[in-house]
């Protein structure tokens, strides 16, 4: 009995890593005939888990979706990174998560076994939430978004807060995008007639979902790099636009996922376009990155890399 349940966990954790399991495969994988298979998905549709199956060449089983959920097996790793998710999920940006996070948190301690309840309590006794976090996001509007840009329909919202001036915005939404403390939405604004970067928490309420559209090329391949660029260049004085002499998958290990923008020219030479508000430590940026580079703008930037170039080469007499 003992070995049946072993196997069974095994393959409802097989069911769990593909979409699609040919039966010949899972007999190999756990070692058994094809009809100790097919028993074992009985057994797994009897306890709540909608196993699918397809018969005739090419046949095998899927693990589909139930209206409520079974148990879950979880692995040591697994189960810590739930509870940590649950934890942070109590305190974090999106409203309404709160309660429904610490009733399943609740319930995941209960069964954890001895050694990683110790860990999640020592996790938690060290650990210390920042003050002055960002402002709350409403679930439901996060919802209502994720679910626009996953059926590629349009969104109209009330856009300001924080002392601007509100105004009406009718927008292709396409991703979501988030830090450690924000949520962000790239979209197409209509009226404008160009990307834009949208903080979830300016917008008010639910968002009123509008007719579909046929999807534009995104403005660039790393959606969520374009979105830090885009970010930095609000709250930056100048704006920088310089060419890499190296090929782009070079450019973008040196700057490391920074606020910068990469666009490659060639096989051997990219663009990068940032912000920033020091022209000193705009050029020890660059300098850092260990590339040889020409700048194009902003002029400023130019004369700042002459005199450091100058002040450099007077260090060396």
């Amino acid at each position: 009995m003992v070995q049946t349940s072993a196997r069974l966990l095994r393959l409802l954790s097989l069911l769990q890593q593909r979409r699609f399991w040919g039966g010949a495969e899972l007999a190999r994988e756990l070692e058994v005939t094809g009809r100790s298979v097919r028993r074992d998905v009985e057994r797994l549709r009897s306890l709540g888990y909608p196993v699918h199956a397809t018969a005739g060449v090419g046949g095998g089983y899927q693990l589909g979706a139930g209206k409520e959920l079974p148990p879950l097996p979880l692995d040591d790793d697994e189960a810590v990174a739930v509870a940590v998710g649950l934890r942070a999920a109590m305190t974090g940006p999106v409203a309404g998560l709160e309660s429904a996070s610490i009733r399943a948190l609740g319930k995941l301690e209960k069964v954890l076994p001895k050694r990683l309840r110790k860990r999640l309590s020592a996790l938690n006794e060290v650990s210390v939430r920042m003050a002055g976090g960002a402002r709350l996001v409403s679930g439901e509007a996060l919802g209502a978004i994720a679910e626009a840009c996953r059926d590629q329909r349009g969104l109209s919202f009330g856009y300001g807060g924080l002392g601007r001036e509100q105004t009406e915005r009718a927008v292709e939404p396409y991703r979501l995008v988030h830090d450690n403390y924000r949520w962000y939405l790239l979209a197409f604004d209509l009226d404008r007639g160009e990307w834009r970067t949208f903080r979830v928490d300016r917008i008010e309420g639910v968002p009123r979902v509008r007719a579909s559209f046929r999807a534009r090329p995104l403005p660039a391949a790393d959606v969520g790099q374009y979105v830090s660029g885009a970010i930095a260049g609000l709250k930056q004085k100048y704006r920088v636009r310089v060419t890499l002499h190296a090929p782009l998958e070079v450019a973008r290990a040196r700057t490391r996922g920074g606020p910068v923008q990469l666009t490659a020219l060639d096989a051997q030479s990219c663009e990068l376009t940032s912000h920033g508000d020091s022209l000193e430590w705009i050029c020890f940026g660059i300098g850092f990155l260990g590339l040889d580079f020409t700048v194009h703008e902003p002029p400023e930037l130019v004369a700042e890399v002459k005199r450091l170039a100058g002040r450099f080469a007077r260090a060396t007499r």
